[in-house]
């Protein structure tokens, strides 16, 4: 979960599921929807991943449409992190918060705003082959 389920939590989502397939549940969720957001469908193709038919949805939205049972929550963001444990007060979910910079934050070149990605992308990658591993 992240602000707006257009970087961050989409990412993490492209990942676990290319890395674990269909041995976890995985789903993302923003606090808030925003919209695709094409430097990061840009970075996951780099490595092999395309994500360009994920959609972004608020933690609402999931839960109108398929309920949120999910055993463990990820947030990426404050503002995620405080709505995630906000959701503990009804769910019998654990919640973990890895805080990660917001690449869209970045200024500067094309190639200085990819890199910025990159970063995300890999220390989210890390982050979920180690904490997820089967």
């Amino acid at each position: 979960m992240c602000a707006h389920n257009a970087v961050r939590s989409p990412m993490a989502e492209a990942m676990a599921k290319h890395f674990f397939g269909r041995s976890i549940y995985v789903q993302s969720a923003g606090a808030r929807r925003g919209e695709v957001d094409p430097f990061a469908l840009a970075v996951l193709e780099e490595i092999g991943i395309d994500a360009h038919k994920h959609r972004p949805k608020s933690v609402q939205e999931l839960e109108e449409w398929e309920g949120l049972n999910f055993d463990l929550i990820i947030s990426l963001s404050p503002e995620a992190h405080h709505k995630a444990l906000d959701l503990t007060r009804t769910l019998a979910a654990e919640v973990e918060y890895w805080p990660t910079p917001d690449p869209t934050l970045t200024q500067g070149s094309r190639e200085q705003v990819l890199d910025a990605y990159r970063g995300v992308r890999d220390g989210l990658m890390r982050r979920i082959k180690d904490r997820l591993k089967t």
